[in-house]
This record gives structure tokens, C-alpha cells and sequence, in this order.
């Protein structure tokens, strides 16, 4: 692939988590305003974050499947299609329902969170089949780049829908759709795979073994994915609430502080991508780093409150999600069979949804105890995964499985043996007969 293409096919990929992020991070700065047009308490309100992630994280697996086994772009072009039509449903619904659009609105939310479910993770599958060595670190890290770079500018463009109405938002989504759906269909060449017409039952059983020989390394790094972004969102509704409670910051301004911690993520996230490589150990150690970063960062503001201190340790925390995501990404792609890996890495993209999902209510509940308590307790879950990543991920256990009759020596044609016995000789890979 020449490097043009390259680009072209990155920037098509790199759209689907870019959009899909802002199902999210695009309401979180006018969840209040939602609030307050709704009537809505502090839970409820939660729900319409919750409500999309946990569909999400429920119908990924089918996705992974549907994916691994009628290919990838089949399945992200329809999965943008229904996140946009769920936007307006919820739009149109705010329009005519006015204050009791509420349940019609979760029924879009819930019908963005089934289409989101054919999106990122797919499309991180997808990345991993395309690039291989080297270049799959990289092309995942500006992945999760572009993850980060939609959470950066959610914050501020939500604000920026916010001041025209609360539910602009929601129509939005379909505009940006539209553009990603022909990128991906158009400019990504999906390559050629050997797609087993196997039964699901089969299919389950053949992953069920992936899963027995590398069980502990799998399950780790799905608990650091869930929990970064658990920890992710939980910090950005509660720094939603706090920034308009406290400092009296709203709109562009509020949208602006929003993005501080995930530009420290999305940065860190690139740098990290350039930087693995192939080198095994020093994603796990990242990921160690990353998440033990968090874990001091946020225990810190259990014991100070100074705003000064509290933008750094949540900047702090941004960078060592920026750390870990990429890292933990390239461990999971790289670690199976391109015929498995779809369901793989949805079942990784399911977990962190679900991370997302519980964020938001656990903070609410959490910060009804008191900061430090919230604070204290987040660090908890992150020092926990950080210890729990460095004794059970294991550099063995990132390589992917071999090829059939890896590491023997091929026999040789017929061609070879007649160029070994002196009737040919090899020219630039060719065996050439003498006249």
C-alpha cells in the first residue's frame, strides 16, 4: 500500500471512533440543560449515557461474529446508518414531545448504542487485518488518536450545539454519518479471508479456546480497558457538574476545561502508538505506568483541593489512560487469528462500553459520600487493574498465534531442486534455465 493510500485509509478508519465517541462525550456538557428542559433528576439524566452504552456493550459479541464472518465493512456501514437514526429519533422526539420526549429519547439513545456496537470495535478488528508488524502499533494508536481526539472535541462542539438548544445535539449525529459511511465503504479495501460457513456454536467453542490459553492476559486487559474509561467518564460528568456548581463555568468555557484531560489522552495516545512498535514488553509495562498514573493522580485529590492541583491530577489521569488504551489495544488485536479476531476485540469493545456506562452513576453515587471518597475509590479500581497487569500479562502470551508449519523448512520445488543440482540459477527470485 503507498503512503497516500495509507493515509486515506487511516483518516476513513480513524472516522468511525471519531463519531462514535461523540454519541457520549457530545452531552455531557449540556447533560444539566437536559436536566433542567426535562425535569430530570440527577440519575435519570445519567441514564441517557448509560442507556447507549449498555446496548452497546450487549450486542458487540453479535457484531464481532456477523463481522468475522461476513467481513468487516458489512457490518460497520449498516451498525452508521442506525447510530444516525437514532439521533433522530431523539431529536425529533425533543421536537414534538417537548417535556415528555424523556422515554422517546431513550429509545433513540438505545437505538444510537445497538448501532454504535457495529462501529470502533470493528473497525479496530479491521486496522489489525489490514496493517501488520510495525505499522499495526502505530495505525492503532492513531485509532485510539482519533478516540481521543472525538472525546477533545466533543466537549466544546456540544457546548457550541447547546447554546442553539439542548437537543441540537441529537441532530447533529446524522451529519457526520453520512461522510464516514462513504469513506469507510469507498476507500478501505477490506483484504481477502478464509470465512468458515461454521456454525455459531463452533464459532463460539473455537474462540473458547483462545480464551483457555490465554485466559489471564485477556481478561486483564479487558479489565484495563473498562476500567480507564469507567474512570474516564466517571471524572468527566462529575468535572461536568463541578465546573458549573462550583465555578460558575458554562458553555464554550465549560466545553474548553472538558477537553483539558482527554487533549493530555489524545496526545499521549499518538505518541504512544509511534512508540511500541512491536516491542511486547514495553506495552505491558505502559500499561502498568498508565494505569498506576491515574491511580496516584486521582488519590492525590482525596487529600487537596486547590484547582490548580485538581486540573493537573485530572490531566495526569488523561495521560495515563493515554498510555494504557493503545497499548492494551495492540495486545488484543495483535494476540489472534485475523478469522477470530473480530469477535476478540468486540468482546473488548463490549467490556469498554460497559466501563463507560458505569461511570457516570457510580461517580453520582460516589460523590453523595463526599470527594474524597470518590476520588479515593477511583484510585483504588486503577491501582488494583495496575497491579493485577503486571503480574498477569504476560509477553508470551501477546503473540498471536503461528502459521501452519511456522518455523519448518518448506520442501523445495521442483524449480529449487533443479536450481540446488546446477541446471538453474536464481535471478532476483526467479529460477532461470541455462541455454
Amino acid at each position: 500500500m503507498r503512503k497516500n493510500q495509507r493515509v486515506l485509509v487511516l483518516a476513513a478508519l480513524s472516522g468511525v471512533p471519531f463519531i462514535m465517541v461523540l454519541g457520549n462525550s457530545m452531552l455531557i456538557p449540556v447533560l444539566p440543560a437536559i436536566r433542567d428542559a426535562l425535569n430530570l433528576t440527577q440519575f435519570r439524566v445519567s441514564l441517557l449515557i448509560t442507556l447507549f452504552s449498555i446496548p452497546a456493550g450487549i450486542v458487540i459479541p453479535l457484531a464481532g461474529f456477523l463481522s468475522d464472518r461476513f467481513g468487516r465493512k458489512k457490518v460497520i456501514a449498516p451498525a452508521l446508518i442506525l447510530y444516525g437514526l437514532g439521533g433522530v429519533v431523539a431529536g425529533l422526539a425533543a421536537i414534538f414531545f417537548k417535556g415528555g420526549a424523556y422515554p422517546a429519547i431513550l429509545g433513540g439513545r438505545i437505538l444510537q448504542g445497538i448501532g454504535a456496537a457495529g462501529t470502533a470495535p470493528i473497525a479496530m478488528a479491521l486496522t489489525g487485518d489490514i496493517f501488520a508488524g510495525r505499522e499495526r502499533g502505530t495505525a492503532l494508536g492513531i485509532i485510539e488518536a482519533a478516540n481521543g481526539l472525538g472525546k477533545v472535541v466533543s466537549p466544546v462542539l456540544g457546548a457550541l450545539l447547546g447554546l442553539i438548544t439542548w437537543y441540537a445535539a441529537f441532530l447533529f449525529f446524522p451529519l457526520v454519518v453520512v461522510p464516514v459511511v462513504l469513506g469507510v465503504w469507498f476507500l478501505v479495501r477490506e483484504p481477502e479471508s478464509k470465512r468458515e460457513a461454521q456454525h455459531l456454536r463452533q464459532y463460539l467453542h473455537s474462540i473458547t479456546r483462545v480464551f483457555e490459553k490465554k485466559s489471564a492476559m485477556l481478561l486483564t486487559s479487558f479489565l484495563g480497558g473498562a476500567a480507564a474509561l469507567l474512570i474516564l467518564f466517571g471524572v468527566l460528568f462529575f468535572l461536568s457538574e463541578h465546573l458549573e456548581t462550583v465555578f460558575q463555568v458554562n458553555g464554550v468555557r465549560k466545553g474548553a476545561a472538558l477537553a483539558i484531560p482527554v487533549l493530555f489522552m489524545c496526545v499521549t495516545s499518538y505518541l504512544t502508538g509511534r512508540v511500541i512498535k512491536r516491542r511486547l514488553a514495553l506495552m505491558k509495562w505502559l500499561v502498568v505506568v498508565g494505569l498506576a498514573l491515574m491511580a496516584g493522580s486521582l488519590a492525590s485529590l482525596g487529600f487537596f483541593q486547590n484547582t490548580y492541583l485538581f486540573f493537573a491530577a485530572v490531566s495526569l489521569a488523561g495521560v495515563g489512560t493515554g498510555l494504557t488504551l493503545p497499548c492494551l489495544n495492540t495486545i488484543i488485536t495483535s494476540a489472534t487469528a485475523a478469522e477470530r479476531r473480530g469477535l476478540v476485540t468486540s468482546l473488548y469493545g463490549g467490556v469498554r462500553f460497559m466501563g463507560v456506562a458505569l461511570g457516570p452513576p457510580l461517580f453520582g453515587v460516589l460523590m453523595g459520600h463526599g470527594l474524597p471518597v470518590m476520588f479515593w475509590g477511583a484510585a483504588g479500581l486503577a491501582g488494583v487493574t495496575a497491579l493485577l497487569a503486571a503480574v498477569l500479562i504476560r509477553v508470551r502470551d501477546m503473540r498471536g498465534p503461528s502459521p501452519a508449519g511456522a518455523g519448518k523448512e518448506p520442501a523445495p520445488s521442483p524449480p529449487a531442486k533443479a536450481a540446488l543440482s546446477g541446471e538453474a540459477r536464481p535471478v532476483y527470485g526467479l529460477a532461470l534455465r541455462k541455454r
